[in-house]
């Protein structure tokens, strides 16, 4: 079982001794977070670490997952893409597939918690089949500064009924939402195997085992294949490095359950370098390991990010927290972690040839390398870690109950 205390070197006992304290009136609170997949993205990430520490510190946190079917993972998918932007065509039978798996779930679980957090938009309406006995307050993840019109109002109106909105950045908080809204910007888990320190033997292990050779210099992404993470981007810019500098692209990604677009994109990526990968210039590893992850963003010369919208990205907070040099798009939460030139590179995110004169000057120079990934270990020490988003939780759960005064 996760402990608090694991993390006192890591953050100090300053840090640990204040989540105590503020945790105090809460204990025995039963509070219940509801997602929609266990596995594969940020969100199951970050709830599979931070709901043990919630009961570690005295709650009683209880973590349920919206059982969903390909129809309703194709609808909410697109969903998602809408609250970025793109257009949807809102038919009647779209929104029913959608509520039918909100009111299925009502019919078997049952919500008696103090407290109920609900993640993203798949499990949003779930409010609407319960007698509602405590706050209810929606977590969003997503990039929601632009979000599609007509999707929105929709949405909109199960928000409402909510009694906090709690988003990524200031950008996402909607004036036309008459729900009281909070920023809490996510962070990374460094005792997890994807963050843990790894020795040599055990990266070298797993680079083996998964064939990524390491006789030239590695670019990586890091993401899933998704439209937003702009792989098909990645992959022309490293043709652009690559006339420069002879070096490897490694684009590694899950295949969460509830994105159904990821195996099209996939396909995609691989149609377009199938003559690198027969080369051993680009490779394509789809394998679920954490551990994995971890080795490669720590032997890459360059962790790159180039999405066209992010809600944060945490693979820029881990690859940051290795003390890798990032290069990333300017966009979403991303320059809430970078400081262009200081403790990474940020770019637009259709400047291809900025992104390749970044990685350029970052291969040859490692010492620069060195002194971005230095600067950006700190960064995530004292903005990113799970410590302090547990303590904010610890912060809204208090409000919400009535044990503080104090406005979020």
């Amino acid at each position: 079982m996760k402990k608090l205390s694991a993390y006192r070197n890591i953050v100090g006992d300053a840090v640990i001794g204040e989540i105590y304290h503020k945790v105090k009136p809460l204990y025995g609170k039963r509070i219940l977070h509801v997602n929609s997949t266990f596995i594969g993205g940020g969100v199951a990430e970050i709830l599979t670490n931070l709901t043990p520490l919630m009961n570690n510190v005295g709650l009683d946190a209880d973590w349920r997952i919206l059982h969903g079917n390909t129809d309703l993972f194709e609808i909410t998918k697109k969903f998602h893409n809408a609250l970025q932007g793109d257009d949807i065509n809102l038919t009647s039978i779209k929104k029913k597939l959608y509520l039918l798996a909100s009111e299925a779930f009502s019919a078997y679980a049952k919500l008696d918690h103090d407290l109920v957090i609900i993640h993203d938009p798949q499990p949003l309406p779930l409010i609407e089949y319960y007698k509602k006995r405590q706050p209810w307050i929606w977590r969003c993840h997503i990039d929601l500064s632009n979000p599609n019109p007509t999707l929105w109002d929709f949405l909109k109106g199960y928000i409402i009924r909510y009694d906090l909105g709690i988003f990524s950045h200031e950008q996402y908080t909607k004036k036309d939402l008459p729900v009281r809204q909070t920023v809490i910007q996510p962070v990374i888990d460094p005792m997890t195997p994807k963050n843990m320190e790894l020795k040599d033997r055990e990266i070298a292990y797993y680079l083996k085992k998964y064939n990524i050779p390491t006789d030239k210099p590695i670019i990586t992404q890091i993401s899933r294949f998704d439209k937003w993470k702009d792989p098909l981007g990645v992959v022309e810019v490293f043709l652009k490095v690559k006339e420069k500098i002879d070096c490897r692209l490694v684009l590694c990604g899950n295949m969460a359950t509830d994105d159904p677009e990821g195996i099209e994109i996939f396909k995609h990526v691989q149609e377009r370098v199938q003559d690198l990968i027969d080369r051993g210039d680009v490779l394509l590893v789809t394998v679920e390991s954490n551990v994995l992850v971890n080795a490669l963003q720590r032997i890459s010369a360059v962790v790159m990010q180039k999405s066209i919208r992010e809600g944060f990205g945490l693979t820029v907070t881990e690859a940051m927290w290795k003390e890798r040099p990032v290069l990333a798009s300017r966009v979403g939460g991303i320059p809430l972690q970078i400081t262009d030139g200081v403790n990474g590179f940020l770019n637009d995110p259709d400047d291809y040839q900025g992104f390749a004169d970044r990685a350029i000057e970052l291969l040859n120079s490692p010492s620069l390398a060195k002194e971005m990934g230095q600067r950006a270990k700190e960064t995530i020490r004292e903005k990113f870690l799970i410590t302090r988003l547990l303590r904010d939780y610890i912060d809204i759960i208090s409000y919400e109950l009535g044990f503080t005064n104090q406005n979020m």
